[in-house]
């Protein structure tokens, strides 16, 4: 048998237990207490502790030994593990797992998803869908691996106030963007973040440009799904953007999922994104 694992910034949500996805929950370290991301923390006790202490949480990527433990545990059931890292230009976790599934030889692949969030959790999707379809271990991670450069992983931000906490934007580019209501476009490329257009106005008009440039930028595109991902958005605001996917795009599944505690930790509450495998 064939198992998929993944570090718990897929972002999959009930994706999860339909696929039978393992998880491997990164941590998640407030006021010097270190948390169990999904499963001891959710994003509204970062909310309250920002709110307290003007302090972002950190993160940490599981040990060495963590995942060996958590891939063992599979592989004495019999299974053959293929685990799926965030990114290795945005964490120490896939270095960490690609150490520990050497234990186990040819019974644990380990693929770095140059991603995060449900961009992520678009090749675990991807590698259900294979094996699904009966595909080999070996095969699923070359096709896999070949998709990582499609994976559209971009998101906007309400507010750049946690960017700014965490080293991600300057004082003045974050003061500028509040006062004006500038949005920029937050993009992986080759698995890294970096900063793109930027949208000025309300949310509800920065998503719609935002999804009118994805819509111009990927006239091609696997139709089988799409996440519309988001850190604890207004309701309004997520129904008004999977309204406007869906008839933008013709995916076959609009899924909703709500951003773990690592990632939400680094983007803020109202983040909100649209992620899809282009062709």
């Amino acid at each position: 048998m064939i198992k998929l694992t993944a570090d718990s910034t897929c972002d999959l949500g009930s994706e999860v237990e339909r696929r039978g996805v393992g998880i491997m929950p990164l941590s998640v370290i407030l006021g010097g207490v270190a948390y169990k991301d999904g499963v001891d923390i959710a994003p509204q006790d970062i909310f309250s502790h920002f709110t307290r202490t003007g302090q972002l949480p950190k993160t940490a990527a599981p040990s060495i030994a963590d995942y060996e433990e958590f891939f063992a545990k599979y592989v004495e059931a019999g299974d053959t593990v293929i685990h799926f890292n965030i990114s290795s230009k945005s964490s120490s976790s896939y270095s960490y797992a690609e150490t520990a599934s050497k234990k186990f030889g040819k019974k644990v692949y380990v693929v770095d998803s140059k991603a995060l969030s449900s961009g992520q959790g678009l090749l675990v999707e991807k590698a259900a869908d294979l094996l699904e379809a009966g595909a080999g271990a070996k095969e699923i991670v070359e096709q896999v691996n070949a998709l990582r450069s499609k994976v559209n992983t971009s998101f906007i931000p309400d507010r750049l106030d946690y960017l700014y906490m965490g080293g991600r934007c300057s004082r003045m580019q974050m003061y500028g963007a509040n006062l004006l209501k500038i949005h920029p476009l937050i993009e992986m490329d080759d698995g890294q973040l970096v900063s793109g257009k930027k949208y000025r106005g309300s949310m509800e008009k920065c998503i719609a440009g935002y999804i009118k440039d994805l819509s111009l930028r990927y006239p091609a595109y696997d139709k089988t799904r799409c996440f519309v991902t988001h850190s604890s958005a207004d309701g309004a605001l997520v129904e008004f953007a999977k309204k406007l996917v869906a008839e933008t795009f013709a995916f076959d599944a609009i899924i909703e999922t709500v951003a773990g505690s690592v990632i939400t930790g680094h983007c803020g509450r109202n983040t909100l994104g649209v992620l899809f495998i282009a062709e």
